[in-house]
């Protein structure tokens, strides 16, 4: 049986759609929480180097060092049945409170858009892994996004959520991390479906190299690139491919981020 909502839940659902180009054509049942402080800055990822490697700070993070990437703090944890082992990172989705379930939904016109910036790890001293255990499908949103839709007090409400379209402002970027042979790519900004399936690294000197995910939106490949200049082949996880020809100079530095000039639209 189809499920009912009530009047004025359907009037937000009905403009959410003229508003978004779904993923996702179904509304789908989820729970939010929210962490971190009133300005959001504790979602962030951090990132420092240490013996010439990438340490994550946060090691949830789908991205690392998110303020520095645009995302904002409209983002979100995913449980696991949403991470989908890291290949949802980046993805946005609409997310609404469910008037038909709880009164603790702010009043008027409560949704909000977020990016998936992190991973929200069961809690194994739960019974079942907590809020973010397998299978639920759970958002642990940074508290001004969560705001947006439910009242502080509630601490956890009921949301209907669907996956949407990116929006970004420029292009792709891509910041260098790894050593000597070690080639680790993080790709961020990326809009239409936010995710990436697949990519590959050539070097001036080499052919085309498949990566490997090696965690989030972190790419990973063995090969020795230092002194080449570096293009990229992506596949975004909604099935278009794009070649970044010649982004990252063969002078880089480890950590450099290189922005370009093209984005996905799917």
């Amino acid at each position: 049986m189809a499920k009912r909502f009530p009047h004025q839940l359907l009037a937000v659902l009905l403009d959410l759609a003229l508003w978004f180009s779904p993923v996702r054509s179904d509304w789908l049942p989820a729970t939010a929480t929210f962490y971190g402080g009133a300005d959001g800055s504790d979602t962030m990822g951090k990132l420092y180097l240490a013996s010439a490697q990438w340490r994550l700070f946060r090691s949830v993070s789908c991205h690392v060092a998110m303020d520095d990437q645009g995302y904002g703090v409209n983002n979100a944890a995913l449980s696991t049945a949403l991470f989908n082992d890291g290949a949802s990172c980046g993805q946005c989705y609409v997310i609404i409170c469910d008037a038909s379930k709880t009164t603790w939904c702010k009043p008027g016109t409560n949704w909000v858009a977020v990016s998936a910036t992190n991973f929200c790890p069961p809690n194994w001293s739960l019974p079942g892994g907590g809020w973010c255990g397998p299978p639920r499908p759970h958002f642990d949103m940074s508290q001004p996004a969560w705001e947006n839709i439910g009242i502080y007090r509630a601490g956890i409400i009921p949301v209907l959520y669907q996956q949407v379209k990116c929006w970004r402002n420029g292009g792709v970027r891509f910041t260098i991390g790894g050593f000597n042979y070690f080639e680790l790519v993080l790709i961020t900004n990326v809009a239409g479906s936010g995710s990436v399936q697949s990519m590959a690294v050539k070097g001036t000197n080499t052919d085309w190299i498949q990566m490997t995910r090696n965690w989030g939106a972190n790419w990973h490949c063995l090969a020795s690139l230092v002194g080449q200049g570096l293009s990229f082949t992506v596949t975004s996880t909604g099935g278009q491919t794009i070649v970044f020809q010649d982004v990252v100079p063969a002078w880089r530095q480890f950590g450099q981020t290189f922005t370009t000039y093209q984005n996905f639209d799917y």
